[in-house]
């Protein structure tokens, strides 16, 4: 079990609550598939991918971003047992969806993303990607309220879940 000084918990709670799901969920995706095209594959049912200006115009995109984004919110609420809260979604996504384990490993200058159970019918991406970009998406937010402090909560916040997703390939 991971503990969470009162700090983190607070700076957790304040980003999300904070947060416009609307364009920073769409913004992170639309950054990942532009400048890692070959995520694009797991996206062949949104339709024309083709280059960044009908990437960032397309509606299933900017709508699957913003679920994604949402699907950190049951972590936020459960930071106490946040592996019991995606046990089922770990399992969604070695056996279901066939994610590749790599996709999970911590890599200190990466924050991982995870989906939400609600979106079981979602296609994975590599999480280390998309989640770099909502990094920058969510640090562009901030500004200068993302301080080293804030990014050190949401790197652990974000590990965490990607820990607890990735439980069923350990």
């Amino acid at each position: 079990m991971v503990e969470w000084s009162e700090k983190e918990r607070s700076i957790i709670n304040n980003i999300f609550s904070n947060l416009d799901y609307e364009d920073v969920g769409a913004k992170a995706l639309i950054r990942c598939l532009i400048v890692y095209p070959w995520t694009q594959r797991y996206f062949a049912s949104f339709g024309n991918l083709y280059n960044a200006e009908a990437i960032s115009a397309n509606p299933k995109v900017a709508a699957h971003g913003v679920k994604v984004l949402h699907g950190l919110d049951r972590a936020v609420k459960n930071m106490d047992n946040i592996k019991a809260t995606y046990a089922e979604l770990s399992v969604l996504h070695s056996e279901k969806l066939h994610v590749d384990p790599d996709n999970f490993k911590v890599h200190k200058h990466l924050l991982l993303l995870s989906f939400n159970k609600m979106i079981s019918n979602a296609f994975s991406i590599p999480l280390q990607l998309l989640s770099d970009c909502l990094t920058i998406v969510i640090a562009g937010k901030l500004g200068s309220a993302f301080t080293p402090e804030v990014q050190a909560a949401f790197q652990k916040f974000v590990a965490v879940v990607v820990s607890a997703l990735g439980k069923q390939y350990h």
